[in-house]
Order: structure tokens, then sequence, then C-alpha cells
């Protein structure tokens, strides 16, 4: 299995956002920027984002991005269904039929229902863990300085 890094830069820049003091928001470019991402390509993935309903865009020359939902309201399943969509991670192709030239009534795949399973417990995961969750006061802790430079980052380049 194989995700997209466009899901891993937007949990982040949602983890930036989360940085925020109210009424503050944080340019496109800059939320770009600091994650390595083409400014393009991240305005594409922050475009999903607000459609989604987890972030709000702010336009003009004052304007930038911040969270619409609350962090223990945003789950890393949300963020990636906003990235990557609704479909499936396995699909038979049909080989074991092939295999075995069996006829259309007979036709199964016998790794779907394993994939299914698999895949239930992956999203479960997924659904529990929120932004709040991921980024929690353990965590602050073990990065406490490198935290404190990334607040003092956000701080610089937010707009008010």
């Amino acid at each position: 299995m194989h995700m997209k890094t466009g899901v891993e830069q937007s949990a982040y820049a949602i983890l930036l956002l989360n940085m925020l003091p109210d009424k503050a928001v944080l340019p496109g470019e800059a939320i770009s920027q600091q994650l390595g991402a083409s400014a393009t390509y991240f305005q594409k993935l922050l475009r999903k984002l607000v459609s989604a309903d987890l972030i709000t865009s702010v336009p003009g020359v004052k304007g930038g991005f911040k969270l619409k939902k609350k962090p223990e309201d945003i789950r890393i399943f949300d963020i990636y269904i906003a990235i990557e969509g609704q479909q499936t991670l396995y699909s038979s192709s049909g080989i074991f039929n092939d295999m075995l030239e069996l006829q259309a009534e007979d036709q199964c795949c016998l790794l779907t229902e394993l994939m299914k399973e698999a895949e239930s417990s992956w999203k479960s995961v997924l659904k529990r863990e929120t932004v709040a969750s991921m980024f929690d006061d353990n965590h602050k802790d073990r990065f406490k300085t490198k935290v404190e430079c990334l607040q003092s980052w956000v701080n610089e380049k937010m707009v008010l």
C-alpha cells in the first residue's frame, strides 16, 4: 500500500494551522515553503482541504488559511479522504479466475475478504486519531525546543 505525500503534507499543514491564535491566518505560500512542497501543487491540496470543510480560506492581501474545525474534531481519516478520496485500496484483477478458467458464476477472489478486513482495520486507526491526539502533550514535550522554533516561525508568518 502506498499513500501519496499529499496526505502527509496536508496533515502537517493542518498541524501548522493548529498553532495559530484565533483570527490569524497562515498564507498558503508560507505553508508550502515550510513543508518543501511546490506552491502550485500545494494550492491544490489546500483547495481539497477547504472543500472537505477542514480548513477555511480567507481571500485578500492579508488572506491565508485557518482551521474550520477544532483539532479534536479533525480525524486523520478526514484528511486522508479529502486528499485521496473514497476509493478502496484493493480491487481484484481476476487473476485467480483466469488461472482456474472459472466461469462467471464461479468467479471469486481469495484475497478480497482479507484485503477488506485489512482496510477496515487501517481505517479504524485513522478514524480514532485526531489532529489534537497526533500532537498531544507527549509529542510536544519530546520535541519541545523544535516545537518552540516552529511556533516562532508560525508567529512570524501569520497574518492578523
